[in-house]
């Protein structure tokens, strides 16, 4: 099968994605900002350098584009079918890297929460930022 657009509207298209402040990030820190939290972004010194970071808490937030990071189960990752073989390493390299920074993350003291693209759509949202205030809160109790 071929793709849909011509090589060069589609490196022209990937080339727009950015790996930081994603709508879904947006959505994310704009809610915790508003319920009161204070963070940092992407810390370069913390293994998989974390999209949002919560020092109070000792909590990092990793929010992962279903694609990206090839969710399992969700109707937002689907492989291409051009290019499939690479489009798979990339995404298992991803999912491999994303897998080592946690493992990192938790050795040393780190609570680790992730978010899907997916729990940010509009039907869902509330009740996956309700969870995840609550999981925030709950580690801080630990």
């Amino acid at each position: 099968m071929t793709d849909v657009h011509t090589k060069e509207t589609r490196s022209f298209n990937m080339s727009r994605i950015r790996s930081k402040d994603t709508k879904p990030e947006l959505v994310v820190r704009k809610f915790l900002f508003s319920e009161g939290f204070r963070y940092r972004l992407h810390d370069k010194k913390l293994p998989g350098k974390p999209d949002i970071v919560l020092p109070k808490y000792k909590t990092v937030i990793f929010v992962h584009g279903c694609f990206w990071h090839g969710h399992d189960g969700c109707r937002y990752y689907v492989v291409p079918k051009t290019r499939t073989d690479w489009w798979l390493n990339k995404i298992n390299t991803n999912k491999l890297k994303d897998t080592q920074a946690e493992k990192k993350l938790l050795e040393s003291g780190w609570h680790v929460l992730n978010v899907w693209e997916c729990g940010l759509k509009s039907q869902v949202t509330d009740r996956t930022l309700s969870s995840l205030m609550a999981a925030i809160i709950s580690e801080k109790n630990e």
